[in-house]
């Protein structure tokens, strides 16, 4: 098995784990050393923290975070799909089934969508 097409993917997994660890060691190294009261107190948006931070959030928060993570999941595939539907022949089968394909996905996508409209995850009252 030739393992060379794999070989831009593992460059760049190793380019980010490289930049997160030299990032964690550099601020290790150049930030600041001194602590104390006021150093080492939460800071939130210059106001004195009230309260607890074990605060409950309903849940339409989280279920709305996902939605638009499947949403913008979505997004990043349609990208590389059609470029490579540029790249077909037009009205061939292939063109036709990559076009099947993306209809079948947009649709479920939308299907998901108005479920979770009725089920009233956009409502915040």
């Amino acid at each position: 098995m030739d393992f060379t097409n794999y070989i831009p993917v593992l460059l760049i997994i190793v380019m980010a784990v490289g930049f997160g660890v030299v990032n964690i060691v550099a601020s290790g190294l150049l930030g600041p050393k001194r602590s104390g009261d006021v150093k080492d107190s939460v800071y939130e948006s210059g106001m004195n923290p009230i309260g607890t931070a074990r605060k409950r959030f309903n849940v339409r928060f989280f279920i709305l975070a996902m939605t638009f993570l499947v949403f913008d999941i979505e997004i990043i595939f349609l990208y590389p799909w059609a470029v490579d539907f540029t790249q077909l022949a037009q009205g061939s089968q292939e063109a036709t089934l990559f076009f099947g394909r993306i209809l079948f996905f947009l649709g479920t996508s939308i299907f998901a969508y108005i479920y979770a409209w009725k089920k009233g995850v956009f409502r915040w009252d």
